[in-house]
């Protein structure tokens, strides 16, 4: 056989016996990159076919114990905190429920009803964002799912709200449930994905008044992980509290205490939130539930071109919305999230991945560190194929987010497009990274046992420690094998077919897809969660007039 170290023929006993056995034992299967590092679960799996995919990391979120990245001086996070303030002041905020305005008059904002204006004091502001917990749990319907965020954690949540996805024919198709449930079955068997943070493609041939309660119905009975809530209007939200306080088994005071479904509100840049927006960050927050405080402004569109000044119209439209979120109910969880980013001056379609979005994730990590309250950022690229393209922005935008301090990765696995689809793929490929991501953060081991002098002095000068015991116990475990990098030489790669990254992602798919179990519902649960789904559409479910 060919050593995958020097490419030369290896046989017989002695040294290249030890290399021929370790480049044996860890060779990777062409249709089936290995992965994993540390103790992994694949080799102890026997049932099914779960027992020949690929190793995955253990279950369990990563911890940020890098420095983070500061891009910005203290002084120069006050400056733009100072002119988030002055716009607040100034110009202020369209806030199109007349419920949220009242809240805020009340709370001693100035109110103009001719154009829906509010303007925030900036004591208000400060006095508001102060009682923001700086971290809690999202709690799921299988508790090893619970979640924490801020502090250092790290969760990630998939794809969201695409309006396409590619099928497994390579096809680039509008949403439907179909694709929808392949989306959430992907997500259910990668360990590394901790929470579904959305529809990761919109089941679009799901009537609008109704998706919430099939999808939401699919994504508790499919998965054993977190649910997000569309935050268009009041209806929706209250009836995806109930979903999951019956898919927990508690009553609605232990969901109220316990964080249990998140939403995000993107404002409408610049300056504007709309009201099925605001009446459902009402109703979360009545019921201390987290909202992601995400305005979307993307530098030369929906904000300035400078990134200063479209962080600034940033900060400063998070900042109203956790104001708002705290004078609802102080002390209501809520999140940072920080999607700045540039559009191509050319098209006017939005880019990402670029240097601006890997400074502005940054940047936006150091202001909710200024604050207190925990960070989302995003994976995102605007790669149209599973390409390099795809590859690399992805990774810049992961560095720009880990890097700032990310709480809550959002659209974590599946990004393509500028979010216009959800590629399968592409979630396999975001799940091999974000292994790497968090292999990276783990601690390194200094102790006696990772520096073996005895094992040094046995080899001495000019030898190998292919054969030594320290070796042998440890080579299986050793490092990080991922899923889809092709560690042979350029002969052997070819002798197997030039197998590239794309396709093996997407022969990986079909395998995960094919071992894919649902996970355990109790079935009294399950009943009575289809027969309120079933209830709410014979009702018909909520308007879709906004």
């Amino acid at each position: 056989m060919r050593s995958a170290i020097s490419g030369t023929t290896v046989q017989g006993n002695g040294v290249p016996g030890v290399v021929s056995a370790l480049v044996t034992d860890t060779q990777q299967d062409d249709a089936a990159p290995a992965a994993g590092g540390g103790r992994r679960r694949g080799r102890d799996r026997s049932e099914g076919n779960r027992n020949r995919l690929p190793e995955q990391l253990p279950l369990r979120q990563p911890y940020m114990r890098l420095n983070h990245t500061d891009v910005l001086s203290a002084d120069e996070i006050e400056s733009i905190h100072e002119a988030s303030l002055a716009i607040l002041e100034r110009v202020g905020m369209e806030f199109l429920c007349p419920e949220s305005r009242s809240i805020m008059r009340e709370a001693g904002a100035d109110v103009d009803e001719s154009n829906h204006r509010v303007r925030f004091p900036r004591e208000l502001i400060e006095s508001s964002i102060r009682t923001a917990p700086a971290e809690f749990t999202l709690h799921s319907r299988n508790p090893a799912r619970n979640v924490r965020v801020g502090g250092r954690w790290m969760a990630v949540g998939t794809v969201a709200s695409a309006p396409h996805f590619i099928d497994r024919a390579g096809v680039r198709r509008t949403g439907d449930r179909d694709g929808f449930r392949d989306l959430l079955r992907l997500a259910q068997m990668l360990d590394i994905v901790h929470y579904i943070a959305g529809y990761p493609v919109e089941p679009v041939d799901l009537h609008a008044g109704i998706r919430h309660l099939e999808a939401s119905y699919d994504i508790l009975t499919m998965t054993d992980k977190g649910l997000h809530c569309y935050s268009l209007g009041r209806r929706r939200n209250l009836d995806c509290l109930e979903m999951v306080r019956i898919a927990r088994g508690v009553d609605m005071a232990t969901i109220d205490r316990e964080p249990s479904v998140i939403t995000v509100v993107n404002t409408n840049s610049p300056l504007r939130l709309d009201i099925p927006m605001a009446q459902g960050m009402i109703e979360f927050a009545r019921h201390n539930q987290p909202v992601v405080v995400t305005p979307f402004t993307l530098a030369g569109a929906m904000a300035p071109i400078t990134l200063g000044g479209a962080l600034a119209q940033q900060n400063a439209e998070a900042l109203a919305g956790i104001a708002f979120m705290q004078i609802v109910n102080p002390g209501s969880p809520v999140m940072y999230g920080g999607f700045t980013s540039n559009v191509d001056m050319q098209s006017g379609a939005p880019a990402f991945g670029t240097p601006e979005y890997v400074r502005t994730a940054m940047i936006s990590g150091q202001l909710c560190r200024r604050y207190g309250v925990p960070y989302r950022s995003s994976n995102v690229c605007a790669a149209n194929a599973l390409d390099a393209q795809a590859a690399y922005e992805s990774v810049f935008s992961l560095w720009g987010a880990v890097m700032g301090g990310v709480n809550f990765l959002m659209h974590g696995a599946g990004w393509m497009e500028g979010g216009l689809h959800a590629s399968l793929d592409k979630m396999l490929l975001d799940a091999d990274l974000l292994q790497m991501v968090a292999k990276m953060l783990e601690p390194v081991a200094v102790d006696a046992d990772a520096i073996p002098i005895d094992t040094i002095e046995e080899v001495g000068p000019g030898g190998h420690f292919f054969g030594t015991a320290h070796t042998q116990a440890r080579f299986r475990d050793a490092f990080y094998r991922p899923f889809l990098s092709d560690w042979r030489n350029y002969e052997s790669w070819e002798e197997a077919g030039r197998p590239t990254a794309d396709q093996k992602a997407h022969s990986l798919v079909d395998r995960f897809l094919a071992a894919y179990e649902e996970p355990p519902m109790d079935p009294e649960v399950k009943a009575e969660l289809r027969a309120f789904v079933d209830r709410r559409v014979a009702e018909g479910g909520v308007a879709t007039d906004f």
